[in-house]
């Protein structure tokens, strides 16, 4: 099956991702489908709302190839980071975001093994970002309401335009800045 990136607006984006309960051939499938979607838009982590599938899990690639966290949880967070944050469903628009520094993430592989992964900077913002999109947060939902009242504005702008925009880079996914 053939993926598109959901956009702001997007109900899906709103909604709680139910908890995957069975690792199975066709969940692999939807992960091995979500990997291009990610590349293409050159994004670090692309959630499963974020292609119209509503379970807790995502996809994502710091360099070292794909890999898949299912029903993450974040355990402790410690810290502060300041970071010029992109979405792949927000293209074109980039805010710096406070989020914690540090991250203690447990969740399952494809393989449905338990991984527990201690990450900082922008690893750690690629999994809180990807855990927002779990549960329906959008990076908007993170800024204060002046910016967001502008942010909205913009985003009105970008996509009643002609040149629409159609994935240019953004982090959920996180993508660089």
């Amino acid at each position: 099956m053939s993926y598109q990136i959901r956009l702001f607006g997007d109900p899906v984006l709103r909604q709680q991702a139910s908890e995957v309960t069975d690792i199975d051939g066709r969940l692999a499938r939807i992960v091995e489908d979500m990997v291009p979607v990610l590349r293409s838009a050159e994004g670090l982590g692309l959630a499963a709302p974020q292609v119209g599938v509503q379970k807790r899990f995502f996809v994502y690639d710091m360099g070292e190839g794909p890999r898949t966290l299912i029903n993450p949880v974040i355990e402790e967070s410690e810290g502060e980071w300041v970071y010029n944050e992109g979405c792949l469903s927000v293209p074109g628009m980039s805010f710096e975001i406070v989020r914690p520094k540090t991250i203690h993430l447990r969740g399952l592989d494809l393989d449905g093994n338990e991984v527990s992964i201690e990450a900082d900077e922008l690893l750690a913002r690629l999994f809180q970002h990807e855990l927002d999109h779990l549960d329906g947060i959008l990076l908007l939902d993170h800024l204060d309401k002046a910016t967001r009242k502008q942010a909205l504005r913009t985003w009105r702008e970008l996509t009643e335009s002609p040149a629409r925009p159609s994935g240019l880079g953004g982090v959920g996914s996180l993508s660089l800045p």
